[in-house]
Formats: structure tokens, C-alpha cells, sequence
């Protein structure tokens, strides 16, 4: 291999919106991220806005009253 071709790879910091900070290893030092298992509603198991929605059934139904 050649040396001094390869980035420096050293501890980084994964800062996601909601405050949450992930500590882990990286070529860049900060990464900011919009979404984390923390705040994600798949992870954190959030599925009020599914259930509100309804199906295309439903929708259609509620709209055209059949």
C-alpha cells in the first residue's frame, strides 16, 4: 500500500437535531444528522400518524360517502 494516501480516521461525533450525540469513528470530525433512532418513529415505536391516516378504502369512503 502507499503510504500517506488515506484520510485520517479518528473519534467523531454524530449530532442529530433532537439533541441526541453518538459517540463513534470517522474521516470527518462532526456529522449533523436531521433523524437518529432516538427521534425516528419507526425506532421509537410512534405510529400515531399511520393509524390516523386510514386506508384507501376508508379515505375513499369518507370522501364520496359510500
Amino acid at each position: 500500500m502507499k503510504p500517506n494516501i488515506h484520510p485520517d480516521y479518528g473519534p467523531a461525533r454524530i449530532i442529530c437535531a433532537c439533541g441526541n450525540v453518538i459517540e463513534t469513528r470517522s474521516t470527518k470530525k462532526d456529522i449533523r444528522v436531521e433523524i437518529c433512532s432516538q427521534c425516528h418513529p419507526f425506532y421509537t415505536g410512534s405510529r400515531q400518524r399511520v393509524v390516523e391516516r386510514g386506508g384507501r378504502i376508508e379515505r375513499f369512503r369518507q370522501k364520496y360517502g359510500r
